[in-house]
């Protein structure tokens, strides 16, 4: 891919884990200041991420961030009042596969419902909750691909990953393209205004389909091969590198071109 023109930002869709995290799973205070300053120009900042609202909320408090935010990859949305928006769960029988995948392979396996995080064990009463994303985490490749091949065969789920290692199972069709699209409507703005984000297979949706496409410097090869643009590594502020390319200096350009 490739940018012909700068795009005007309205708005900044972050992935977490190895974007917007450093490796000690901290914002760095380079990536803060990019965030603030972007949010000054008027330009809101979401969180577009895998985990679920009880272990990203913090962080989004703790930027000031007063938009949508984006949880379990598109499972849920909530408003800038922190309330729910939407919420999307997966099917029975899509629950069915993945308890039956979990006993088959006997990996290392989480589970997100809409009131829960169980990881390593999925409680024995599989249906007595709304399951928001499933995902495996083994270094064996051979397993890895298996528990993917079969979850392809199946067809009934969107499967993407956060790390090399994982596999992150959703519901078919959600995605953060997905969620970022609704949140868009909701702004009046459309995804060509939208810069996102990210290193790993679900963010691939977002970065395709945002106006500004951006992968990290640690990411994915696929993704960097998706993206329009690569900035610095989530260890060396790579989210305020592309804030400040992309975003800041356009409107000081802007402002002297006046």
């Amino acid at each position: 891919m490739g940018l012909e023109e700068t795009p005007t930002i309205r708005l900044i869709a972050l992935d977490m884990d190895g974007t917007l995290l450093n490796d000690s799973h901290d914002i760095s205070q380079g990536n803060r200041e990019a965030i603030a300053e972007a949010q000054e120009l008027g330009v809101p900042v979401m969180i577009a991420t895998g985990r679920t609202r009880a272990t990203c909320g913090k962080y989004a408090q703790s930027l000031g961030l007063n938009t949508f935010l984006v949880t379990a990859n598109g499972g849920e949305i909530y408003d800038h009042k922190g309330e729910l928006f939407s919420a999307n769960h997966l099917a029975k029988e899509a629950v069915d596969h993945i308890y039956e995948l979990t006993a088959e392979h006997g990996v290392h396996v989480w589970g997100a419902s809409s009131t829960n995080l169980y990881r390593g064990e999925l409680p024995e009463e599989r249906h007595s909750q709304q399951w928001l994303k499933f995902g495996f985490d083994t270094e064996d490749d051979q397993i890895r691909e298996r528990i993917r091949t079969e979850l392809q065969g199946k067809g009934i789920t969107e499967i993407t990953n956060s790390s090399p290692t994982n596999i992150e199972v959703n519901p078919i069709g959600i995605n953060k393209a997905m969620a970022i699209k609704l949140v868009c409507e909701e702004l009046g703005i459309s995804m060509d205004q939208v810069m996102a984000v990210g290193d790993s297979l679900n963010d691939i949706a977002m970065i395709e389909q945002a106006g500004l496409g951006i992968a990290m410097g640690n990411a994915q090869d696929i993704v960097k091969r998706k993206a329009d643009w690569i900035t610095a590594t989530n260890i060396n502020d790579g989210v305020a590198a592309a804030i400040r390319r992309w975003v800041v200096l356009p409107h000081e350009m802007s402002e002297d071109s006046e």
